[in-house]
């Protein structure tokens, strides 16, 4: 037998999975003696009998699984500007989603005592499963369809089972790692520092997705590969599919793995559970629709779902680096919280202290001026419906305050040092507030 080696570019690949998926199917051609796929090259190499199989015939098996080879000309132009097109797009929608405050519902910076956030969770399921549905759903769930029987039910069985492992899988990991968090001292600062790396994660995935920044697939995160092909060897060996969906809860994926993070913040094995279970129900919509209907999605629709998909991911991602950076104390220009009052109330000497009365608002914080080396004493009511399940705790990080309102009259004191503007937050990073110091 003689062997030949060749080399593909190939286009389309979004994450680990992406490679996993090629590699298993160039491996299962016939003829094939060896094949290697790198996610972070965008590359496939395969060494094969050409009196068996052609190249082109593996160019195919590529092209089939819905991803593209690209060979000389054919690779892709105008890349820059498709970047840049991008990146205007996610701009405009994260200011616009954070002026009318959709970003503070989207973004839940923890379980909170509130109705809204709650059914929140389950919006970011919808929004995210975009990505799993065109990339990995469809296929996955048309594989394990063409093992089923005849009739609707049993068309529909499959999908449902595999989603059903799927939602079993992410609350039993939510409840894994809020377990984890609840022994961990969950501090503003540490709160934020994983906040800053749910963020990091969700903008890396949808980046990768958009495929304008080939780099960032080194950063993407994944599993180690000894795990992986132990996942996928299972995958292969069952037909079953909720063993399947189980599985693939176990894979990486950017989205995932931030919620996960913000399953850890909740510092709870049961609101951990409840948060993995949200937002997997969110998924299931998208993942059972395009699993019962696999045949017959266009790949071109697939794709435009997933890069809609990204563009929310991305903007996601934006807004918990911004909450992040404001539980960490961190000024990051537009990338931190607003939400603060357009009014700004100013502070009035009464005997050796200034005081200064606001009104808790429930989308926003009080905007103060105060003079330096003057002790402060802040009156803030709080009407009845004004505390809600977010702005209920202050973070003044700077004065070392940490206040819990109550409705009525609340009283906060400190002494300014230096002129300056300082800013705080509620306790999920959300809502800010500034006090203008001079």
């Amino acid at each position: 037998m003689q062997t030949v080696k060749t080399h593909f570019d190939v286009g389309g690949m979004t994450c680990a999975n992406c490679r996993t998926k090629i590699e298993n199917a160039l491996r299962g051609t016939a003829g094939v003696v060896s094949a290697r796929v790198s996610y972070t090259a965008g590359t496939a190499d395969a060494e094969f009998d050409d009196s068996a199989v052609s190249r082109g015939e593996l160019a195919a098996v590529i092209e089939h699984l819905g991803y593209r080879v690209l060979d000389g000309d054919a690779k892709p132009s105008g890349g820059a500007s498709r970047a840049v097109g991008f990146a205007l797009i996610i701009a405009a929608l994260f200011m616009v989603l954070r002026h009318t405050g959709v970003l503070n519902l989207l973004v839940p910076g923890r379980l909170a005592d509130s109705q809204t956030s709650l059914a929140m969770l389950l919006v970011i399921g919808l929004l995210t499963s975009a990505h799993c549905a065109a990339m990995c759903g469809g296929l996955s769930i048309s594989h394990i369809a063409s093992h089923s029987g005849d009739g609707r039910l049993a068309a529909l069985r499959p999908a449902a089972l595999y989603n059903l492992g799927r939602v079993a899988s992410y609350t039993a990991i939510g409840f894994i790692v809020g377990a984890l968090g609840a022994v961990i001292s969950l501090s503003a600062a540490f709160q934020g520092a994983l906040k800053l790396a749910a963020g990091a994660f969700m903008v890396i995935a949808g980046v990768n997705i958009l495929g304008v920044f080939p780099g960032l697939r080194r950063f993407a995160p994944r599993i180690p590969k000894v795990f992986a092909r132990g996942i996928n060897a299972e995958k292969a060996r069952t037909n079953s599919p909720l063993i399947v969906g189980l599985l693939n809860g176990l894979m990486p994926c950017g989205p995932l793995q931030a919620m996960q993070l913000y399953a850890l913040s909740t510092g709870s094995a049961l609101r951990g559970a409840v948060a993995m279970l949200l937002f997997s129900l969110g998924t299931v919509p998208l993942m059972f629709s395009l699993g019962a209907l696999a045949s017959l999605l266009k790949r071109r629709f697939a794709r435009k779902i997933a890069t809609a998909g990204a563009v929310l991911v991305v903007v996601l991602g934006l807004s918990m680096l911004s909450q992040g950076f404001a539980l960490a104390n961190i000024n990051i220009g537009v990338l931190s919280p607003g939400s603060q009052s357009a009014v700004t109330d100013r502070a009035m000497l009464t005997g050796e202290v200034q005081v200064v009365r606001s009104t808790l608002a429930s989308g926003s914080y009080p905007t103060i001026t105060v003079e330096p080396g003057t002790p402060v004493r802040w009156i803030i009511d709080a009407p009845d419906g004004s505390i809600n399940g977010c702005n209920n705790r202050m973070l003044l990080r700077a004065y070392g305050v940490e206040h819990t309102f109550t409705v009525g009259e609340n009283v906060i004191e400190f002494t300014p040092e230096t002129s300056g503007t300082v800013r705080y937050t509620c306790w999920m990073g959300m809502i800010g507030g500034k006090i203008i110091v001079n």
